[in-house]
């Protein structure tokens, strides 16, 4: 026996009746989040390299007590793994940008190359390396002196300007 299409029931011709809205409760310190008046805000991006819950909940704790609010976490995949390589965790509180101080960057460079690592070491004579090759000179040079140097080279050969071609007999 075949079996029979069900029918589509009938639209009410009139709309249901408004149900009466309730009160909101007042809000309760501590409550929840509490909305200002926009203004300034200041961003801070913290890197975590090794992500695992704990390491996210110190990262957090550590910044809301320093009067931040937490705005949102990015996690960095692999390929290879569905276990997040890095995370980002975003954070904002009111006020003015901080104002970048080169100086006082420089310094804390300073300070963390003389930590005696291996790496901090390099980066040091590196920059004193370079700073006596740009003493003397006013104008930075161009790669293929940069090349010159790095291969050794006393002196960079002069650049070709084309080829000559010479005719056949």
């Amino acid at each position: 026996m075949p079996t029979q299409k069900k029918r589509p029931k009938r639209k009410q011709a009139k709309p249901p009746p408004e149900r009466p809205r309730r009160a909101r409760p007042s809000p309760k310190v501590g409550a929840g989040p509490v909305l200002r008046a926009p203004g300034p805000l200041q961003y801070k991006v913290v890197e975590l390299s090794t992500v695992d819950e704990g390491s996210l909940e110190r990262t957090v704790n550590q910044w809301v007590r320093q009067g931040w609010n937490l705005d949102g976490v990015q996690f960095a995949m692999r390929e290879s793994s569905k276990r997040p390589a890095m995370a980002f965790v975003f954070l904002t509180r009111e006020g003015d940008a901080a104002a970048h101080d080169a100086e006082e960057a420089r310094e804390r460079l300073m300070r963390l190359s003389e930590t005696g690592s291996l790496t901090a070491e390099l980066a040091a004579d590196h920059a004193r390396v370079h700073a006596k090759r740009t003493q003397g000179r006013g104008l930075p040079i161009s790669a293929h002196e940069r090349l010159a140097q790095l291969a050794g080279l006393d002196e960079a050969e002069p650049p070709e300007r084309g080829l000559i071609l010479e005719p056949e007999e």
